[in-house]
C-alpha cells in the first residue's frame, strides 16, 4: 500500500502558518517527514537485532508522527462537511494499523507529508515574492501641511497632500510631479531600463526611485489604493483563477473522492458476505488506497504555483493558473517596449560628430562633463571615452543637460 499515489488535501485552508519560512528545511512538515522516517529507519534497524515488538513499536510512532500533518486537517474538514484525498489516506493510514501493516503505514504517512510540505512551500514562496513588492513604498514620507514640512508614515497620505521626493527617494504612492525637475527609475514598476526625465505636470507611480532633482509632487491616491497596491491585489486575486487543466482535475478528483469510498465499502461489505470478512476489509484498503486520485488532484495546481513561485523570484508576476497555461499556448510575442528587451545598461554604439571633430574628440567633451554623474547613460559615455579629463565649472541646466568648460572651450551634454 505504500506505492500508492500521495499528496496534500487541497480542501484544507491555506497554511497562513507556514509565513514565516524561508528555506525548505523549516517547512514544518517536511521536517516532522523527516523525523518520522528516521524513525522508521530505527525500527528496520531494530527489527534486525530481532526484537520485532520494539522494531514494530517504533514503527508505530513512526506512523503517528507521519500523520499528525494531515489528520488534524482531515477531521476538520470533515467536521466542515468537507471530504478531500486526505481523508482517504487518513482511512488507509488507519486501516492498515488495523491491519498490521505498520510500516506501510508510516511509509504512506511520510510520503503524504513530503508532497503536502513541499506544496506549502511553493505557495510561500509565491506570497513573499509578491509582498516584496510592497517593501518598494518607504516607511515614511515627507508632506507640506500648513507651510511646514512634517514627517508621515505613507498610510496618513490624504489624495491633495503635497509630497516632497528627495534624490534617491521612493515614491510612496500616486501623484502629479507640482514642481521640480529629475530622472525617475521606473524599473522595478514597468520595467523601463533606463531612467525617464519627468518634470510639472508627469504622472508618478509609488515605488519609482527620484534620481538628481528633488520634486513636490501632488498626491491622487492614497497608499493603498496606489498602482503599485493595485498591482499586487490583482496579482493576489487572479492567483485563484484556476486554468482548464486545473478545473479538469478539480472537476474529476471531488466527485471521484467520495465515490471510492463507497466502492471500498461495497467491496468490503459485499465480500465479507460471500467470503473471509478480514481478507475482504484488506482488499477494499487496497481498493481505497490505489484508487486514490492523489496524483490526478495534486499534479496541475502543486506545478502551477512552483511555476508562478519560479517566475516572481525572477521579477515576472503571473495572473494565476489560466494564464500559466495560455503562455504554453503563445507562438509570437509583441513588446510595447524596447527596455524589455535590453541588459538594462546602456552602451555607445556610434557617434555622430560635425567635420573637423572627430570621434574621440567628441566622446572626449562629452565624458569630461559626465565625469561626476551617476546617469546610466553617463556611465554608458565614461566607458567608451579613451581618456577622460574632467570638465570644469559644471552645472546642470533644468530641463537642458550639462553646462561646462573644457580645454579652453564651452560645451553643452543635451539631456
Amino acid at each position: 500500500m505504500a506505492d500508492a499515489c500521495c499528496g496534500p488535501d487541497l480542501d484544507s485552508p491555506a497554511p497562513d502558518a507556514h509565513e514565516s519560512e524561508q528555506r525548505l528545511w523549516h517547512v514544518r512538515d517536511l521536517q516532522v517527514a523527516a523525523a518520522a522516517a528516521l524513525l522508521l529507519a530505527i525500527s528496520w534497524l531494530i527489527g534486525l537485532t530481532g526484537s520485532d515488538i520494539a522494531g514494530t513499536a517504533v514503527a508505530l510512532v513512526a506512523a503517528v508522527v507521519a500523520a499528525s500533518t494531515f489528520v488534524p486537517n482531515t477531521a476538520r474538514n470533515l467536521r466542515h462537511g468537507r471530504i478531500g484525498v486526505g481523508t482517504l489516506m487518513t482511512i488507509a493510514a488507519i486501516g492498515a494499523i488495523a491491519l498490521g501493516q505498520i510500516t506501510e503505514a508510516a511509509m504512506l504517512g511520510i510520503l503524504f507529508s513530503i508532497a503536502e510540505g513541499l506544496e506549502h512551500y511553493a505557495v510561500t514562496k509565491t506570497r513573499r515574492g509578491l509582498r516584496a513588492l510592497l517593501a518598494l513604498v518607504p516607511p515614511t514620507v515627507s508632506v507640506l501641511r500648513g507651510g511646514r514640512e512634517v514627517t508621515i508614515t505613507p498610510d496618513e497620505l490624504a489624495v491633495g497632500d503635497r509630497m516632497l521626493v528627495r534624490p534617491g527617494e521612493r515614491a510612496a504612492t500616486d501623484g502629479t510631479i507640482a514642481a521640480g525637475t529629475t530622472s525617475l527609475d521606473l524599473s522595478a514598476i514597468t520595467g523601463e531600463s533606463v531612467p525617464v526625465e519627468a518634470g510639472p505636470g508627469d504622472q508618478l507611480h509609488a515605488g519609482a526611485i527620484n534620481g538628481g532633482g528633488a520634486i513636490e509632487v501632488d498626491v491622487t491616491a492614497r497608499a493603498s489604493d496606489s498602482s503599485l497596491a493595485r498591482i499586487v491585489h490583482i496579482v493576489e486575486e487572479a492567483q485563484d483563477r484556476k486554468g482548464s487543466g486545473q478545473r479538469l482535475a478539480d472537476r474529476i478528483a471531488r466527485p471521484l473522492v467520495p465515490a471510492i469510498m463507497v466502492l471500498a465499502a461495497l467491496v468490503a461489505g459485499i465480500g465479507a458476505l460471500l467470503g473471509d470478512p478480514m481478507l475482504w476489509i484488506e482488499r477494499a484498503l487496497v481498493v481505497l488506497v490505489a484508487a486514490s486520485p492523489c496524483a490526478l488532484a495534486i499534479s496541475v495546481p502543486l506545478s502551477v504555483v512552483a511555476a508562478i513561485g519560479a517566475a516572481s523570484r525572477n521579477g515576472a508576476l503571473v495572473k494565476g493558473g489560466a494564464a500559466l497555461e495560455e503562455l504554453g499556448r503563445i507562438t509570437v510575442v509583441a513588446l510595447d517596449k524596447t527596455g524589455t528587451l535590453t541588459a538594462g545598461a546602456p552602451e555607445v554604439i556610434a557617434v555622430v560628430t560635425t567635420p573637423g571633430t572627430t570621434r574621440e574628440q567628441a566622446l572626449s567633451a562629452a565624458a569630461a562633463l559626465e565625469a561626476r554623474s551617476e546617469h546610466p547613460l553617463a556611465r554608458a559615455i565614461l566607458a567608451a571615452a579613451a581618456t577622460l579629463d574632467a570638465a570644469d565649472d559644471v552645472t546642470a541646466v533644468a530641463g537642458h543637460g550639462l553646462h561646462g568648460t573644457h580645454r579652453g572651450g564651452e560645451f553643452l551634454a543635451p539631456a
